[in-house]
C-alpha cells in the first residue's frame, strides 16, 4: 500500500516549528507534485493578505515567510535533510506571494500568477536555475523560488502596463 506521506527531511519530529514552518503545516508531506500542493495552500492565504491588508500587508507577510522559511530550511539541514528536500514547500509559499503582489488580487490575474509561478518554478530559466544550482543550504532553497515570484511579478506588471497603453 502507497503511503499518503513522505518522510519528514531530517531528524526532528513533526511538532518542531522548523517543519512545521518547511513544510507549511505538513502540506509538503503529501505525496505527488509538493511544489504545486505548497503554491496551491499559500493561494488562498495570499489571496485573503492582499485582499485584506492590500499590496504592504502582503509585502510584510512575504518577508516573514522568507525570513522563517529561511531559517526552517537551515534548520532542518542540521538535522540531516538533503540538499533541497522536496518537503520543504515555504519557498513556493514566499515565491508564489511575490507573484500576487501585482495582481490587485484581480482573479484573472491572479491565475496567472499561479500558472506562471509553477511554470518558472518548475522550467527553471535562467538565473533560477543558476540560483538553484549553484547556492547551497537555505539560501539556495529559498532563493529560486523568490527569483521565480519576482519574475512573475515583472511579468504581470509589464503585461498590465502594456494592457492599459493598447487600451
Amino acid at each position: 500500500m502507497m503511503r499518503l506521506l513522505r518522510p519528514i527531511p531530517g531528524r526532528l519530529p513533526f511538532r518542531h516549528p522548523a517543519v512545521l514552518i518547511a513544510t507549511w503545516g505538513g502540506v509538503g508531506l503529501l505525496r505527488g507534485p509538493s511544489g504545486t500542493w505548497g503554491s496551491l495552500a499559500a493561494l488562498p492565504f495570499g489571496w485573503i493578505l492582499l485582499t485584506v491588508t492590500g499590496v504592504a500587508g502582503l509585502a510584510v507577510a512575504t518577508v516573514i515567510a522568507a525570513a522563517a522559511g529561511w531559517w526552517a530550511a537551515a534548520r532542518l539541514q542540521r538535522a540531516g535533510a538533503s540538499k533541497d528536500p522536496s518537503a520543504i514547500v515555504i519557498d513556493e509559499v514566499a515565491g508564489l506571494w511575490i507573484a500576487l503582489l501585482p495582481t490587485a488580487g484581480a482573479p484573472l490575474l491572479v491565475v496567472v500568477a499561479l500558472i506562471g509561478f509553477r511554470v518558472l518554478d518548475v522550467a527553471k530559466p535562467w538565473p533560477i536555475s543558476w540560483a538553484d544550482r549553484e547556492l547551497g543550504g537555505a539560501t539556495g532553497i529559498m532563493l529560486d523560488d523568490l527569483m521565480a515570484g519576482a519574475a512573475v511579478a515583472g511579468l504581470i506588471m509589464l503585461g498590465t502596463a502594456v494592457f492599459a497603453a493598447v487600451g
